[in-house]
């Protein structure tokens, strides 16, 4: 059976990962749940902000088959670091370790069984439905095209996953499985703060840099100076994380990657699964918080709601599943995780002449709400 899409648009956007004829028709099997042709299909990328080093593409791949039965299967082309086209903004001195260690494969891990079984009911994966090995470094993964709710995020909602994260980290808590990673606590969290946290405050030492005109305003002055005593607190705070109860998180837990299906908006959708080593409990409300506000859906000043809501949801989450930790070490875990991951990157130090000066003022309200955060991790 031949590929029934136009050979140079589907070549042109799939790339390596164009499936052979057999693969086609077992994705689109899977996706109607019964033997099927692919009949006509078609490729359209997936718009998104290539943030992630893991990711090389993101596609999603619809037709019907002959029978008129349509379908639609999302693509995530997962890459090699060395492969990212934002490796030249961390520091020389750094690239190195950070293409050799990345765990850029991490995500394929979501679907192995121990994850699978630490799910909460009310938060489930993206059915798989073929891995593909592909030249050089990368990976294809077919999945589940979800069909996501458009209502926006309610403080309800934030507070549903805030608590199906507690419970996810009271099940991913044991000192077994935390024993078994081969890397130790505070791994990722540093790795982070060696690199892109390194590049950003580079940034506030460069004079001429905040002598831009978005930056170099009262706020702008203000953001630096804060950021630039945060900065001294830096390994006291990874020293801190280090030293809280630990958890297997999701890793990378914003709204963007918590998928509301429109058919069951009470459920939740888990996509994008990073950071597998042992972190500080409370690490997955950090994006979480922050997620919309970086994509320019929430503004700085939407955020004390959110923020008012999710330790305690995480919490009684984290009770219910079994677990028990001091309000004090999960206000430590989230806001030390909040710092170390945003208080240094939200600015977009590397697009000023790029973007708007009405969103380099939102990035800086954004970071000042963090900075003022800082003050309220337990001594």
């Amino acid at each position: 059976m031949a590929l029934n899409a136009t050979p140079t648009a589907a070549d042109e956007q799939l790339g390596v990962a164009r499936p052979t004829d057999t693969q086609l028709v077992d994705i689109v099997s899977a996706a109607l749940g019964h033997p099927a042709a692919p009949g006509e299909w078609s490729v359209a990328p997936v718009p998104y902000e290539a943030g992630s080093p893991a990711t090389g593409a993101l596609l999603r791949v619809r037709g019907s088959t002959p029978d008129g039965d349509p379908w639609s299967v999302f693509l995530k082309v997962l890459q090699h670091p060395r492969h990212w086209s934002g490796l030249d903004r961390l520091p020389p001195f750094a690239r190195e370790d950070f293409v050799s260690t990345f765990p850029w494969r991490s995500e394929l891990d979501a679907w192995q069984p121990e994850f699978m079984a630490a799910l909460p009911r009310g938060l489930r994966l993206p059915e798989l439905y073929l891995l593909a090995e592909l030249p050089p470094d990368r990976v294809a993964v077919w999945m589940e095209d979800i069909d996501v709710s458009a209502t926006p995020w309610s403080r309800e909602r934030f507070g549903r996953a805030a608590d199906l994260l507690g419970r996810l980290a009271a099940n991913r808590c044991s000192t077994e499985l935390l024993d078994s990673c081969p890397v130790p606590r505070g791994f990722g969290v540093r790795k982070y703060a060696e690199g892109p946290v390194s590049s950003a405050r580079s940034a506030l030492d460069s004079d001429g840099l905040w002598r831009h005109p978005s930056l170099n305003t009262d706020q702008g002055r203000q953001v630096r100076a804060e950021l630039q005593q945060l900065a001294k607190r830096i390994p006291s705070i990874l020293d801190m994380l280090d030293r809280c109860p630990q958890s297997l998180p999701h890793g990378d837990a914003s709204p963007q990657n918590l998928l509301v299906p429109r058919a069951l908006p009470g459920t939740l959708v888990a996509i994008d699964i990073a950071f597998q080593c042992p972190v500080a409990i409370g690490f997955d409300l950090a994006q979480l918080l922050v997620g919309l506000a970086h994509a320019g859906e929430l503004r700085a000043t939407d955020l004390p709601a959110v923020h008012e809501v999710l330790q305690p949801a995480f919490a009684a989450g984290f009770a219910a599943g079994g677990g028990h930790i001091d309000p004090a070490d999960l206000s430590r875990g989230y806001l030390g995780s909040l710092i170390v991951r945003n208080a240094f990157t939200s600015v977009p130090f590397g697009e000023l002449n790029r973007l708007p000066a009405a969103v380099i003022a939102e990035r800086l309200a954004l970071t000042g709400f963090l900075c003022g955060l800082a003050v309220e991790i337990p001594r």
